[in-house]
């Protein structure tokens, strides 16, 4: 039976993979164009396709302007990378079984991949009665016994109880209100699903569309999302991939259990490479679909190459980022093969916790405070612009608080003065500055970098690597590098002239590949080249989100007593951390201290031209009058609490607001969102249960 090619697309289950597809009413482009911007916009009656893979590559947005349940107008073109933030707004039209689900919603691994569903009635269990209206979690879809059923999970006084569903449990199944924010993408990806539309509000904008806007300016009102699919296909005399949008005019039928799959060409990703066992390299392929780039290799992997696939294996690169105050920063991936050599720049760190984290055993930290700090307790030292630190180790000190003493943790450092050392204690909560003073000149290897020292580390490159034409890193003022990470690569070369060998990613290279029934002539690769993996920001934090995802934080900074009013504090100008760091940069510090001793008279003299240009710099939000991205977020979210207390609680945080990185500020308005809607979720299964 004939159908449209959208709606087939729309219904197509992905794990029934690859289908092959009769066109039955062909679309013809006036002219001689084949191909318009990269899909295929000309197919014929009678021509055959298999499918291999499809993917949302845009949304058609119905525009409605109060809510969802007003009439739908006007439609725009969205495409998955629309700033903004959107909520999910739940389906009213329930599944009626449990496969149903599993079908149409994804179900994964990732946060985005449990979705939450509740039931009309109550679903009797052999040890577990899951009650009308209670939020029940889909985490994972596996064989049990023999049986395809659902891992679920519900929550009850803060206890998760888990249990399984067969997909042939019969019900009204209903969305859960979901109170997390998304973007367009991450919709795209987890939240429409199949033969549905999916209807979304705008929450939050996260900043100005380069072009011009598609929606209605202070557009507040909700979206009918309609995605339109890339459908990736083999023809039947092609060696290529071809992408056909699934809104192309055109009538197709399956006709895959009477047809020859074998006949057509089988492409397969890099992922489906590195899938392979061992046993089966190397073997020789021919490129379908290949990437874009000038260097090498990738200059050489163009549509027809024939390479040579030697094996698959996990290597270690280091994650580093350029060093620069404004955005964009470029990141890099590189491989600890890499011949250049780096010299060490010097560390910012703007509290003493940071001290404590940067310290080593190998070297004594030894740092110039750029920031004025006056101490609440007479016990603790209070810093001036110019004071010179070496730092010694954590400890816990015993303060007058409200007229009872009271233990803190604090970092014991000893000053440099010009002529001794004089040991002082700085609170762990001090909101301070410091630059890190080097007196090493070493010129290091990567590996040796890695070695000795704790990342992240800052460097810059001394002596460019020579075993390549160009170093991308020798152009980089500065590198931080930020962590070591393992990553998939396969080993190719050329068939033709295989001369050398190269390195290619598996997750981070759009590539696709079929295999040939060939021999490989020379089982040994070639000499390995290896290359500085320049990536995207999007990949940059991919790869910090796999690498960490184990990983626990490191814990929070101390706070500053809220009792305890903070005073004004000063901050240096760039040029007199110059200046300082100028006069410091022959000072060294040895186990004796001599030298210490000897030159900290010839800086001490600078603190006093150090203070006058001092440059009163309080906050940037109390600078401008203009709250953060994320504060004004948060004031969105908290509207049923009275401003005035907002304000209040902020202005104690702010105390201890020690502005670190965030890596996806996402991640900020998430909570906020989550926080003000936990209550109202309590309030609605109340209801439901009712009901």
């Amino acid at each position: 039976m004939a159908s449209t090619l959208e709606n087939f697309i729309h219904s197509l289950d992905p794990r029934a993979l690859p289908r092959v597809l009769q066109i039955q009413s062909g679309i013809y482009f006036q002219g001689s164009i084949y191909e318009m911007f990269g899909n295929e916009c000309c197919l014929s009656t009678g021509e055959v396709i298999k499918v291999t893979g499809f993917k949302i590559n845009k949304l058609i947005a119905s525009i409605c302007e109060n809510n969802e349940d007003s009439q739908f107008s006007a439609k725009v073109e969205l495409p998955l990378n629309f700033p903004g933030l959107y909520k999910v707004v739940a389906d009213k039209t329930p599944y009626i079984s449990i496969e149903e689900i599993t079908k149409k919603v994804a179900i994964g691994s990732t946060r985005f991949g449990h979705p939450c569903f509740y039931s009309s009635e109550d679903i009797k269990l052999a040890n577990l009665t899951i009650k009308q209206g209670e939020q029940i979690n889909f985490n994972s879809v596996e064989e049990v016994n023999g049986t395809m059923a659902v891992n679920c999970g519900v929550v009850r006084n803060n206890q998760s109880h888990s249990f399984t569903l067969p997909l042939s449990q019969e019900g009204k199944f209903y969305e859960c209100e979901d109170d997390q924010i998304y973007t367009l993408k991450e919709i795209a990806e987890w939240k429409i699903p199949r033969c549905r539309n999916r209807i979304v509000k705008l929450s939050n904008t996260l900043h100005t569309w380069d072009s011009s806007n598609p929606l209605p300016d202070n557009f507040d009102g909700c979206l009918i999302l309609t995605p339109v699919y890339e459908v990736q296909a083999v023809m039947k005399f092609r060696k290529d991939i071809v992408h056909i949008l699934s809104d192309l005019d055109v009538e197709v039928k399956d006709i895959t259990d009477c047809y020859d799959t074998s006949s057509f060409l089988q492409p397969l990703s890099l992922e489906d490479v590195f899938e392979r066992t061992s046993k089966e390299f190397p073997m020789i392929a021919e490129v379908m679909e290949g990437p874009l780039g000038r260097q090498k290799p990738y200059n050489l992997l163009h549509i027809g190459k024939e390479i040579v696939i030697y094996k698959k294996y996990q290597a270690t690169r280091v994650l580093a980022s350029e060093i620069r105050s404004d955005s964009p920063k470029r990141h890099f991936l590189i491989p600890m093969t890499y011949k250049g050599k780096f010299k060490r720049r010097p560390r910012e760190f703007p509290t003493a916790y940071d001290l404590e984290i940067a310290r080593s055993e190998r070297e004594q930290l030894h740092v110039v405070a750029t920031k004025a700090f006056d101490s609440p307790h007479t016990e603790l030292f209070s810093v001036s612009v110019g004071d010179q630190f070496l730092v010694q180790q954590r400890q816990t000190s015993e303060v007058l608080y409200e007229g009872r003493k009271k233990v803190i943790d604090v970092l014991a450092c000893e000053q440099i003065l010009s002529d001794t050392y004089k040991e002082v204690l700085l609170p762990m909560y001090m909101e301070g500055g410091f630059v890190e003073v080097i007196h090493d000149k070493k010129q290091y290897q990567l590996s040796e970098i890695c070695k000795e020292f704790r990342l992240p580390f800052n460097v810059k490159v001394s002596v460019r690597d020579l075993s390549v034409k160009e170093d991308v890193l020798a152009a980089v003022p500065g590198l931080q590098l930020e962590e070591e990470i393992t990553d998939s690569y396969l080993l190719i070369s050329s068939a033709s002239s295989p001369v050398e060998s190269w390195e290619i990613p598996v997750y981070r290279l759009n590539m696709s590949v079929h295999l040939l029934s060939k021999d490989v002539q020379a089982v040994l690769p070639p000499m390995t080249k290896t290359t500085v993996e320049e990536i995207s920001e999007e990949e940059y934090y991919m790869v910090r989100r796999f690498e960490n995802q184990t990983l626990h934080p490191p814990p929070r900074p101390p706070k500053k007593p809220a009792a305890l009013a903070p005073k004004p504090v000063s901050a240096v100008s760039k040029q007199v951390i110059s200046d300082v760091l100028q006069a410091t940069k022959n000072f060294c510090v040895d186990t004796t201290k001599k030298s210490c001793a000897n030159q900290a008279a010839d800086v001490s003299e600078l603190q006093v031209s150090c203070q006058n240009d001092l440059v009163h710099h309080d906050n940037v939000k109390d600078m401008t009058g203009k709250p953060t991205l994320v504060e004004a977020a948060v004031i969105k979210g908290l509207t049923n609490n009275p401003l005035g207390k907002w304000e209040s609680e902020k202005e104690q945080e702010e105390e201890h607001n020690y502005e670190y990185v965030d890596e996806n500020v996402i991640e900020n308005i998430r909570k906020v969102f989550q926080d003000t809607t936990t209550r109202n979720k309590d309030i609605l299964s109340e209801d439901r249960r009712d009901i």
